[in-house]
């Protein structure tokens, strides 16, 4: 049974073992998988606080009780609380999803900080996390290089439609963009977008639009060929915000589109993943598949890049939000595997079943979550004294159009 908000016995890293709560989904993949690395490491099974009870009651704590806010997502009744919709695979309703999301985890932290508790994910750094132009802005302040952004930081112009969208490409001589929602994961409403000159366009997405103009995720990712089917797309997405970045021709590995999934723990990048696609898309649920890592290293290393430096560059993202225990980078790596640019970060992208530490990092042979468990064991929580190796580089010689040269 789950111990009361009274109930002494629910103490933090200051009595001694710490006690886990996860606010999550119950029986979800991601909060199994926490809870067996809680477990595994001796400790008492994480307490499960529902995202549905949360979203429609608030959130009580055991006093001391380390407090890790997980993803909402894959549960139809959340995302009916968080994005009014009645089917989950609708692409629309972001920016009522972001609204209420990040007014929740606030509202968790509220009650979670009087009761002594420890946060793994703090509220505002979620919020940049969960806004592509604020964090687009936030990792080209601290010099991480990034794809040229015209939606990059707080003051940029909204884009309302798709009129905004080709006025940008055309002023900004990039013939080849992302448009992305600001507030979407997974590529979710995500469009690559090629103007090929004399009136000719093509979008490749996931997005399925319905006769009625509704727009679905799909798991087959498709190309629309006619403006006007591209332009109708972008303009039922862009209530929502929208993100404009160049799209860079990325490296290949085996004849595929090849980029990089790194997670980093308490300031260290801890566990990296290759994911390769035929489509930009390198996605896994959108026919994505795991490349090498040792050949991409390889050919990092042939090119004359530093792995070291590689896995800095995520460093440095990560360093971007303090206040949070662990994030997925995605790295882009140039053609060539010379330069490298950050595309996202992503607060809940620890979700990589099977894949074990980097070897002679201090993850090997752990998986993500035994890996955020570990830094919690060791007092390495965010923000705190013992948060992994300082990230490295500053705010000087970011290279935005190419991506910076790793050495």
């Amino acid at each position: 049974m789950s111990p009361s908000p009274s109930d002494p016995g629910g103490s933090g890293l200051g009595g001694g073992t710490p006690r886990f709560a996860v606010v999550g989904n119950p029986g979800n993949r991601r909060v199994e998988s926490f809870t067996a690395a809680v477990t595994g490491a001796g400790l008492p099974a994480p307490r499960v606080l529902p995202w549905a009870e949360v979203l429609t009651g608030g959130a009580r704590f055991v006093a001391g009780e380390t407090v890790r806010i997980d993803s909402p997502g894959e549960d139809p009744l959340v995302e009916r609380l968080l994005r009014g919709v009645d089917d989950p695979t609708r692409v629309e309703g972001t920016a009522r999803w972001y609204a209420n999301f990040t007014a929740a985890v606030r509202r968790v932290a509220g009650a979670a900080r009087p009761a002594g508790c420890a946060l793994l994910d703090g509220p505002d750094d979620l919020a940049v996390l969960f806004d592509k132009r604020l964090c687009h802005g936030a990792l080209s302040g601290a010099g991480v290089p990034v794809p040229p952004s015209p939606t990059s930081g707080p003051r940029a112009a909204p884009v309302t439609g798709w009129e905004d969208v080709r006025a940008t490409m055309r002023d900004t001589g990039m013939r080849r963009v992302f448009v992305k929602l600001a507030h979407a994961s997974s590529a979710s409403g995500v469009l690559a977008v090629e103007s090929g000159g004399r009136g000719r366009w093509r979008a490749t997405t996931s997005v399925e639009r319905a006769p009625d103009g509704g727009l679905f995720n799909s798991l087959r990712v498709r190309r629309y060929d006619g403006e006007s089917d591209i332009a109708a797309v972008v303009d039922a997405l862009a209530p929502d915000g929208l993100h404009i970045e160049r799209w860079l021709p990325k490296a290949s590995q085996h004849g595929r589109a090849a980029d990089l999934r790194v997670v980093v723990v308490a300031g260290e990048a801890t566990h990296a993943l290759v994911r390769t696609g035929r489509s930009p898309m390198t996605n896994l649920h959108l026919g994505g598949a795991r490349g090498d890592l040792a050949a991409a290293r390889a050919a990092a290393e042939a090119a004359g890049a530093s792995w070291a430096r590689v896995l800095e560059v995520c460093e440095r993202a990560a360093a971007c939000f303090p206040a949070t225990l662990c994030v997925g980078v995605d790295l882009l790596p140039a053609a060539g595997w010379r330069r490298f640019t950050v595309g996202e970060v992503n607060a809940f992208g620890d979700l990589l079943p099977r894949l074990t530490g980097l070897a002679g990092g201090r993850a090997e042979g752990r998986d993500t979550y035994a890996a955020q468990v570990d830094a919690v064991l060791r007092g390495a929580l965010p923000g705190g004294p013992a948060a992994g190796r300082p990230a490295a580089g500053g705010a000087g010689g970011r290279e935005e159009a190419r991506g910076a040269a790793v050495r």
